[in-house]
């Protein structure tokens, strides 16, 4: 149940500084690829720096998969262009190459060696690859090379302090914590509504389907690319995306020690399926990092987690635990195929309102029922979102109204609060954003997904991403003759590899005792 928010909208208006200082930030991957669209075959580039310790450039699961990071700012614009200057850099050291502009791999052919991403001879380096290998015994290399847009984002501690006082949180918790979970629960309540708007993966590749065919009414072109007339993102379903089960977890960000309890427990206790992968192969190579439901925090594949930076060596888990939550990433953005950096100020501007709004709303807890019945509700928008004329229910705790209810409901609200932020901004920016998004829901064909699918029928999966990354590369090459940032990316890269250096001549533990001690 939604509730009215008309009080703290006013509240809100009364004391619109305390949403001020917003932090934010940017984890954008993509694949590097060939001109003809294949895998990239080659090492991550050295010019790049080292994909150890670099600030912003590194890989993810592949030697191939370019991950860019962005550092947290308050400035929209700044973090945005940020992100431009790190893709215009890594585009002129990879000149016969380039970035792959969808987050599936739809040039993906059979004999494609996918490399997992090696981090040089350290303890530290070789437990990232070991876990990268876990990963592709566990689930499969191809679905781990499935891309995505992170974003980062902190409340100002002052908004937390008048938001205590109007949730009257008890004071001795950590009620910091405590408003995290209250928004990360009803992100998953209603955080539906980002698939719908800004997802851009309704088709995929048969590879990826195997035995699941049947169960979903596909079409497909004439690349044999499947797809499903009113999908939004295959990438968050059970067919694209890696999703562990929480609800078998007990993980239900109820309470920040339960929460905390449940994911060091999942940890620690083994799972059956993957104590028959083995832990080592015949040459006793490490297979993965241990047989647990989790080899680490990072295997948790959700659409929302709490996150704390990390200090030294220490464990992300750790981290959380000794001093709360710090910051949400949101995990569940498509690349956006019509941006060049895969993201853009529009789909920024509407996150903030709508985490805002998670904020707002009452939260109660959920239980497993609950959560059954709110990963039902965003299969519905996944599968079948912008299906015309119909008159689907999303259910709310022993309640259920239609998407279109729900959604006008949440638009109203998010105009209030656009209202506020602008005041902040002195512009109209969140309020434009919002007469955007307005015509999303009334015409379901204005979506990323709608243009995505209508090109992929109208001229084929390989022609639009060969000319969109060639486009793209083009604008960073001219880009990077301007990029404020080039120097700063030269002397990172270059110090990068010199700690990646210091780091592997300080260890004193062989790795068998590293990976036991960790």
């Amino acid at each position: 149940m939604i509730t009215d928010i008309s009080k703290k909208i006013s509240w809100l208006y009364n004391n619109p500084k305390i949403l001020k200082g917003i932090y934010r930030g940017i984890e954008r991957e993509t694949l590097r690829i060939k001109k003809n669209g294949d895998f990239s075959k080659t090492k991550h580039p050295y010019f790049l720096g080292s994909s150890l310790t670099h600030k912003w450039i590194t890989t993810d699961f592949s030697e191939n998969l370019l991950e860019f990071i962005t550092p947290a700012t308050n400035n929209i614009d700044k973090l945005l262009s940020f992100l431009t200057d790190i893709h215009c850099f890594a585009a002129s050291k990879i000149r016969h190459e380039r970035m792959w502009p969808f987050s599936i791999p739809y040039s993906y052919k059979k004999k494609t060696n996918i490399q997992i991403a090696q981090y040089g001879s350290s303890n530290l380096g070789k437990m990232k690859s070991v876990y990268r290998t876990g990963l592709k015994y566990r689930y499969g290399d191809l679905i781990n090379t499935i891309s995505g847009i992170h974003y980062n984002f902190s409340f100002p501690i002052l908004f937390w302090e008048y938001w205590k006082k109007q949730e009257e949180i008890d004071k001795n918790i950590d009620y910091i914590s405590q408003g995290y979970l209250h928004v990360i629960r009803n992100y998953y309540r209603f955080g539906w509504i980002i698939p719908y708007l800004f997802g851009s993966s309704p088709a995929i590749p048969s590879f990826f389907l195997k035995n699941i065919k049947k169960k979903y009414p596909f079409k497909k072109n004439k690349e044999n690319i499947f797809y499903l007339p009113w999908a939004t993102s295959l990438r968050l379903s059970e067919i694209g995306y890696t999703n562990t089960n929480i609800i078998d977890l007990n993980i239900m960000f109820n309470d920040f020690n339960e929460y905390i309890e449940s994911l060091q427990k999942s940890l620690i206790t083994p799972s059956e399926k993957f104590i028959n992968i083995g832990l080592k192969d015949k040459e006793n190579n490490f297979k993965q990092l241990n047989c647990n439901i989790l080899q680490s925090e990072n295997e948790l594949y959700t659409q929302i987690r709490p996150k704390r930076n990390t200090q030294n060596d220490e464990s992300p888990i750790l981290a959380l635990k000794n001093r709360g939550i710090e910051y949400i990433e949101i995990r569940s953005l498509d690349i956006n195929p019509f941006s060049s950096i895969g993201i853009n100020k529009d789909q920024i501007l509407v996150l903030d309102l709508f985490l805002i709004w998670c904020a707002l709303i009452d939260s109660p807890k959920i239980n497993k029922t609950d959560f059954m019945f709110i990963n039902k509700n965003w299969e519905k928008i996944i599968f079948k979102g912008r299906k015309p004329n119909q008159n689907m229910y999303i259910y709310q705790e022993n309640q259920k109204k239609t998407f279109i209810e729900i959604s006008e409901i949440i638009l109203t609200d998010l105009k209030k609060i656009a209202l506020i932020l602008d005041i902040n901004s002195d512009d109209m920016q969140y309020q434009t954003v919002c007469d955007k998004i307005k015509s999303l829901f009334i015409n379901p064909e204005l979506t990323y997904s709608a243009k995505f699918l209508n090109l992929l029928i109208e001229k084929g999966i390989k022609k639009i991403g060969l000319n969109l990354s060639q486009k793209y590369y083009n604008e960073f090459i001219n880009i990077n003759k301007f990029n404020r940032n080039k120097k700063i990316f030269e002397k990172e890269t270059k110090y990068s590899h010199a700690k990646q250096k210091q780091i592997e001549q300080s260890d004193t533990l062989n790795f068998e005792e590293y990976i036991k001690n960790r």
